[in-house]
């Protein structure tokens, strides 16, 4: 099995190299109006927003920032197939203009231009983001009404493209059950809070590209992806940054196409690429981990699991996990200067079981232990080691 991934190094408001109908699952995270990290990149693409900011019409200035995404969101309704999901990560934006505190909210004027497109709004997910914190607080401090509440989550926008996407063919739902993702995994995921979210991984260090970068954390388009895509689908990233959404989809078993407007951010993509495959296959190896001590808690409380998965042979809460199968990356070949193969493995990891014997061990080493402090506890004792 293999997947193609091609980066697009153009203006995303034309995307004419890709055609009609074509994507199965957008993911992106654009440049925030209004935040001014962006002013100048939307004032090139629109000297009137210049205009506005000198003149402190912030309204102004939000709407036509917003009209230039507008023709990306356009774009990417266009491109996407009947039943494709787009994600888009977007935070609101705060900002003083002429001495006037006052939000943005981004969220809803993307929502609602996607909307009379065409697409049809699903329920969004609120991510917390770790750089922010309560002590950031905005204002005047502990006076009332001075202080602001601070902004301390992003949205991610969830989209639909027609109706729900369906499954005719026996290859397609074959494929489907193989993409499928565990019980517990679903429970975290498809809440409508994130937070905690990691897996970076590679922190910026070319100092052309750090200042342009809102790279998102790399567990957040591997999540979506596995959540509204299967292997093989085509999934778009028409601001691609560093690649994160690319390097997902690589270690999901997609294909994927990215558009980037700043050539500054090639080598560091380059560079994310040459560490994937080692990445992705100890991700894999650590979904399989999380859930045999998931599986062995809940079994330990209620007793054995009714379903098994056929390839791995590892008790599952439902009937559609017993397809699961993991795709290590085998290969990552380069074959243009914009452009990368994939090459994966069909054949379940060969150190499967050595997985489900540390697994084990760990759980009742450490429900053993928990036995013994408690025990401990019961005999006056503070410490572990009085006790043995």
């Amino acid at each position: 099995m293999k997947t193609k991934h091609k980066i697009l190094f153009q203006d995303a408001r034309k995307l004419n190299q890709i055609d009609n109908n074509s994507i199965d699952l957008m993911i992106t995270s654009p440049p925030y109006p209004m935040i001014e990290m962006w002013d100048e990149m939307f004032s090139e693409q629109n000297p009137e927003i210049r205009d506005c900011l000198n003149n402190n019409d912030g309204n102004l200035a939000f709407e036509l920032m917003n009209q230039e995404l507008d023709k990306v969101w356009d774009e990417v309704y266009r491109v996407l197939k009947f039943g494709g999901i787009a994600c888009i990560n977007i935070g609101d934006a705060t900002r003083t203009i002429n001495g006037e505190f006052k939000l943005y909210s981004t969220s809803s004027r993307i929502t609602n231009h996607c909307i009379k497109i065409g697409f049809s709004s699903l329920p969004k997910i609120l991510w917390r983001k770790t750089t922010n914190a309560p002590n950031k607080f905005m204002g005047s401090g502990m006076m009332p009404p001075g202080a602001y509440v601070t902004l301390e989550h992003e949205y991610i926008l969830i989209l639909r493209k027609g109706a729900k996407r369906e499954f005719k063919k026996v290859e397609e739902r074959n494929i489907r059950q193989e993409s499928s993702f565990f019980w517990e995994e679903r429970n975290i995921w498809f809440s409508d809070m994130w937070d905690r979210l990691n897996g970076v991984l590679q922190k910026l260090k070319d100092e052309r590209i750090r200042d342009r970068s809102a790279a998102y954390p790399f567990e957040l388009p591997y999540r979506l992806i596995n959540m509204f895509s299967i292997k093989g689908d085509v999934v778009l990233d028409p601001f691609f940054g560093t690649g994160t959404t690319m390097l997902a989809a690589m270690a999901s078993a997609r294909n994927s196409i990215g558009v980037e407007i700043d050539h500054n951010f090639k080598d560091t993509i380059m560079e994310r690429v040459n560490a994937i495959q080692n990445y992705s296959n100890k991700l894999i190896r650590e979904r399989i981990k999380n859930h045999l001590e998931f599986v062995t808690k809940r079994e330990d409380k209620k007793g054995p699991l009714k379903y098994k998965n056929e390839n791995y042979g590892l008790r599952v809460m439902s009937k559609p996990e017993i397809k699961i199968l993991f795709n290590d990356l085998k290969n990552v070949e380069r074959i243009s200067e914009n452009e990368f193969i994939v090459e994966y493995s069909e054949e379940t990891q060969k150190d499967i079981s050595v997985i489900k014997s540390t697994s084990v061990n760990h759980f009742y080493k450490n429900k053993m232990n928990s036995s013994i402090e408690q025990q401990a506890r019961n005999f006056g004792k503070t410490k572990l080691s009085d006790f043995h």
